[in-house]
């Protein structure tokens, strides 16, 4: 489930209609994260840096600095959050028949309502916001909502296998989740990337040309089952029948999701890889 509808989320980050509603507001669009920053922290409000940077995890808390809280000077959350309905209303609607999604909405809403939210701050942010009326984007909003549900788990799942936010990534790198280069976009430095890979090593993780030793991919294969299990809830309260019946639901919108082209083929989620 997670990887049909993380792509029907994440096309707002790429969309040219979320780029002409974030210069609308004042963000720059020479590079996505300016707007990034605000369209997924607005949900938690008017934050600082080390909040955002607690709750994404893997960027950089210095990457995070440079757009937040400095986000808020451009326009407050509520102004980001409306922004945001608009610009993937205008995006679905150029992508595909928003008219045949109520009931794929109606399923996935059920879903992300049985999403618990205790220890998920950004689950919980979400699943405080109010509910659009159009069918669409309430399919969008349960979208987003699973996945940063999923998303809260994985970073408990990394806690637990003692991986700190770069080691993290370092690792998935390792595992061949996508090549090194893509995960330079959340903003660590040489050093501190080199840094995270010797701690690695020291472990047993990684070898010397950085990559995964069985024992370093027996520990990411944990924390991915680990992540499933911490984000089987909402479909375990769907139930199968209503599961399948979604995932059929929604093969239109995924396939006009992947064939946008929007959507970068190697990405740092390991999206097709793991």
């Amino acid at each position: 489930m997670w990887h049909l509808l993380e792509p029907l989320h994440a096309l707002h980050y790429y969309a040219p209609e979320s780029f002409a509603e974030a210069a609308a507001l004042g963000y720059g669009t020479e590079e996505r994260w300016p707007s990034y920053f605000a369209w997924r922290a607005a949900p938690l409000g008017a934050v600082g840096a080390a909040r955002v940077a607690s709750a994404f995890y893997s960027f950089s808390p210095a990457m995070v600095g440079r757009h937040v809280p400095a986000a808020w000077e451009v326009a407050a959350p509520a102004e980001v959050l409306a922004a945001r309905l608009r610009a993937v209303d205008r995006t679905y609607r150029g992508l595909f028949d928003v008219t045949g999604v109520r009931e794929a909405a109606g399923l996935a809403r059920r879903a992300a309502e049985a999403a618990g939210t205790a220890g998920r701050p950004l689950a919980a942010a979400h699943a405080e916001l109010p509910w659009a009326d159009e069918p669409h984007l309430v399919l969008w909003q349960a979208a987003t909502l699973l996945r940063e549900h999923r998303g809260d788990g994985h970073v408990a799942a990394l806690l637990a296998a003692g991986l700190d936010p770069v080691e993290a990534l370092v690792s998935f790198a390792a595992v061949g989740a996508a090549p090194e280069a893509v995960f330079a976009s959340r903003g660590w430095t040489a050093e501190e990337w080199a840094a995270g890979r010797e701690r690695l090593a020291g472990r047993g993780l990684v070898d010397a040309g950085g990559a995964a030793t069985p024992a370093g991919r027996e520990l990411r294969a944990g924390i991915e089952r680990r992540t499933d299990e911490l984000a089987a809830a909402p479909w375990a309260a769907l139930g199968d029948g209503a599961t399948a019946r979604l995932a059929d639901l929604l093969g239109g919108p995924w396939l006009a999701a992947i064939g946008s082209g929007l959507l970068p083929a190697d990405n740092t989620l390991g999206i097709g890889k793991v």
